[in-house]
């Protein structure tokens, strides 16, 4: 039995099992099974040792049930043991990847801290000391980017009114705005004339359409500044980009190459962006055999006056998509073997009972090959014979297949 297994209470067996049952592996499980991905982890952890001066990320492709969030969780677990905030987001109709806006809120929500629980820009902010000399780096940072243009002088306002402001609203909407909330500009402004720096900050309202970025690159330097390493952010699913109308197709690509720092212009040092994709993803999409968007989006945006300046990103991104995805390694007969053997004794743990040895081969014809099947087959069996002795259970099993068609949902969806 593994140490983590050995010294695992009944109750984060039985958390684990449950997760597991649902096909959706969390934070026991992982911890206690363990990841076999050696080459995406050793690619993330090479990237974990530049991220404090540099900007990168990595694609990791697989089946349906082969272990992409099974994967992810223990990345995430790495991070933090590494000074790492990360955030983990599902792309999904309330997080389209063409939303950059609504990706950072996402990543806001779900973002871990090292040592600290709570929302990620509120313990942050709880957190500034604005003597030290992390938090006067932070701060010359925000006015020098503000300078020169590439941060709204908004920034470096509402960072001198949170530092020495008495009022705790207007404190608490400002870290709302930087979380991606709107601030009247009255506000900030009601906000400098009490700490007598009305004079000092000159300001229009910026534009929406470039808060986005603004508050992702304010976002990570403050996270540096608050002393971790940086921030690692989890995209699963990317698949779903396949069920938009062309244009938010090409919009996606585009965000796929900023997140993946490949935008020569817009870099975001202390980012590291992990992305989970189906393994046929590009072929069915991209290439000349699916929706020919090798062929189609380029022109789509070139054409279109307002995304016209994505088609470099999107042909870029479209690049990384086909080229460099990581594919999941299938699992071996020693890995089937192990798995289930730890699984097993998890089981045993959990129930107080002695659950049977199972022999289960490596590979198989599709999904039977796949790790899920092969563990969520091995708990389904385990809980029948528990339940009924004397059972012989049998699993019958239906594959899933992920679905391209455009959803009409995203359709809907303004483009801009």
């Amino acid at each position: 039995m593994s140490d983590v297994i050995a010294s695992a209470t009944v109750l984060d067996c039985r958390y684990a099992l449950e997760a597991l049952r649902n096909g959706v592996p969390n934070g026991y499980a992982v911890r206690m099974l363990g990841c076999n991905q050696n080459d995406a982890e050793a690619r993330f952890l090479d990237l974990l040792g530049h991220a404090p001066d540099g900007h990168g990320g990595m694609l990791v492709s697989g089946d349906f049930g082969s272990g992409k969030s099974h994967i992810l969780t223990h990345l995430q677990h790495r991070a933090l043991a590494d000074n790492y905030v990360c955030s983990k987001v599902a792309v999904s109709k309330e997080t389209p990847l063409y939303d950059l806006g609504k990706v950072f809120t996402a990543a806001v929500e779900s973002a871990r801290m090292p040592g600290r629980n709570g929302r990620l820009i509120e313990e942050l902010a709880t957190g500034l000391a604005p003597d030290s000399t992390a938090y006067g780096t932070f701060f010359q940072w925000a006015q020098s980017a503000a300078e020169s243009g590439t941060l709204s002088p908004m920034f470096p306002a509402t960072l001198a009114v949170h530092a020495r402001s008495g009022d705790p609203e207007i404190k608490s909407a400002i870290e709302c705005f930087w979380s991606g909330d709107r601030i009247l500009i009255s506000r900030v402004r009601s906000g400098l004339r009490e700490i007598g720096e009305l004079a000092n900050y000159r300001f229009r309202a910026p534009r929406a359409a470039d808060l986005p970025a603004q508050r992702l690159r304010f976002a990570i330097e403050l996270i540096r500044g608050a002393g971790y390493k940086g921030w690692v952010v989890l995209l699963d699913e990317l698949e779903l980009v396949g069920s938009y109308s062309i244009l938010q197709r090409g919009r996606a690509y585009a965000e796929v190459a900023r997140w993946l720092g490949r935008a020569t212009t817009d870099r975001y040092p202390g980012l590291i962006v992990v992305g989970t994709l189906t393994e046929d993803f590009a072929s069915a999409i991209i290439s000349a055999d699916g929706k020919q968007d090798c062929d189609y989006i380029g022109p789509r945006l070139a054409n279109n006056p307002r995304y016209a300046r994505l088609q470099p990103l999107a042909l870029t991104g479209m690049q990384c998509l086909e080229r460099d995805c990581i594919p999941m390694r299938p699992p071996t007969k020693a890995d089937v073997e192990t798995t289930i053997e730890q699984l097993r004794l998890i089981y045993a743990k959990a129930y107080d009972w002695d659950a049977p040895r199972m022999n289960v081969d490596a590979g198989g014809a599709g999904f039977h090959g796949r790790m899920r099947h092969k563990v969520r087959t091995a708990i389904n069996r385990w809980d029948l014979m528990r339940l009924v002795p004397g059972a012989r259970p049998d699993t019958e099993v239906e594959d899933f297949r992920t679905g391209y068609a455009e959803d009409v949902d995203f359709e809907a969806e303004p483009e801009d």
